[in-house]
């Protein structure tokens, strides 16, 4: 069992030990007037700050995920869910934490922003990783340890066998951002809350979900993290309106079902013609709504879809990716025209 408190900055433990002002909120449902925050009485509903505990959505989530609503952190984007993660744990030029490389930029980005030592560990060839090889580069200042799964920007799920290690193995917070697992259809590790209690695990309304611009992110862990979660989190966190838009999501949710079987299927039919492509080499393994791959000229074939109007992601500055594309899959017309484009691509003299 992991030592919550030993965990924790002693900042934070000492907020998180005060009287919750936050529990007011609750208390104000139920109120038929309201004269306690500042708030301007016209222009109802919009004039009243918006639910704190965002009860509502959590509830229809955690019917839908199998978990409980007291389980569920909501936040604004991935983002903001990566920056408390290292404001809760970890201690400025004092902590580091140990990433998987390459992966998702934001875990770097949000270690500099914060002070925090970051320690990639590069995957083998096959972007898979080695718990032996993570646990080596922790020491006793490691409070986390970041994972994507499917990992960005290879696409691929992480050996399962070495996530259960470094969860069973690591006395600090192992991290899994499941971002894209929507796509991947198989089982998710936010369904094993109860298995770790080391373990946070993010998800987002912005891939499978079609949302990205309402920026709502989801954590799942044990109740006792997410507790210290809403501890720290701003006041009113989620704004009105995506909440609203959140729960309309929800309700739709076959929608959304429609929409991943499509794009799985464009993203075979895609992987298949990049594959027969004179421009390219090889094609990595998906289980995203993108794939990698790996060209002759990567450079050069990111320009001339540019100059077409056709923006990819060139992941050539980042391990093991040299001359790689990141290729998203778009819609049927979209995922044609690049295809249509790239068959007329002559490499540069």
């Amino acid at each position: 069992m992991i030592d919550l408190q030993q965990l924790v900055r002693t900042n934070i433990r000492a907020l998180i030990s005060d009287v919750d002002a936050k529990a007011e909120q609750t208390e104000r449902d139920a109120q038929h007037i309201m004269l306690d925050a500042n708030e301007n009485p016209y222009n109802k509903p919009l004039n009243r700050y918006p639910s704190d505990n965002q009860a509502a959505v959590k509830e229809e989530l955690a019917k839908l995920r199998g978990v409980t609503h007291r389980e569920i952190f909501l936040s604004n984007g991935s983002t903001e869910a990566i920056d408390i993660c290292f404001r809760i744990f970890c201690q400025p030029k004092i902590d580091n934490v140990v990433a998987i490389e390459p992966t998702c930029e934001l875990y770097r980005r949000f270690a500099r922003l914060n002070d925090i030592e970051y320690r990639p560990v590069l995957l083998d060839d096959s972007f898979q990783l080695s718990a032996t090889k993570l646990l080596k580069a922790c020491d006793r200042h490691t409070k986390l340890i970041w994972l994507c799964s499917p990992n960005s920007p290879s696409g691929n799920i992480l050996n399962i066998t070495e996530v259960e290690k470094l969860l069973k193995a690591f006395n600090g917070i192992v991290v899994i951002d499941e971002a894209y697992t929507d796509f991947s259809r198989l089982p998710a590790f936010r369904e094993r809350l109860s298995e770790f209690p080391n373990m946070i695990v993010l998800n987002t309304f912005s891939k499978a979900w079609a949302n990205a611009a309402i920026r709502l992110g989801v954590v799942y862990a044990q109740e006792a993290i997410i507790d210290i979660f809403k501890k720290v989190s701003n006041p009113y966190p989620i704004n009105q309106l995506t909440q609203e838009q959140a729960l309309d999501v929800l309700k739709h949710r076959y929608d959304i079902e429609d929409w991943i079987k499509i794009l799985l299927l464009e993203r075979k039919r895609m992987m298949l013609a990049f594959e027969s492509l004179a421009c390219c080499e090889k094609v990595y393994p998906s289980n995203a709504n993108f794939f990698l791959a790996k060209m002759k000229d990567a450079q050069s074939v990111y320009n001339y879809l540019c100059q077409k109007g056709i923006k990819v992601r060139n992941c050539s500055n980042l391990s093991l990716c040299n001359n790689c594309l990141r290729i998203t899959i778009g819609a049927k017309a979209e995922n044609a025209e690049i295809l249509g484009i790239l068959r007329y691509y002559k490499p540069t003299k």
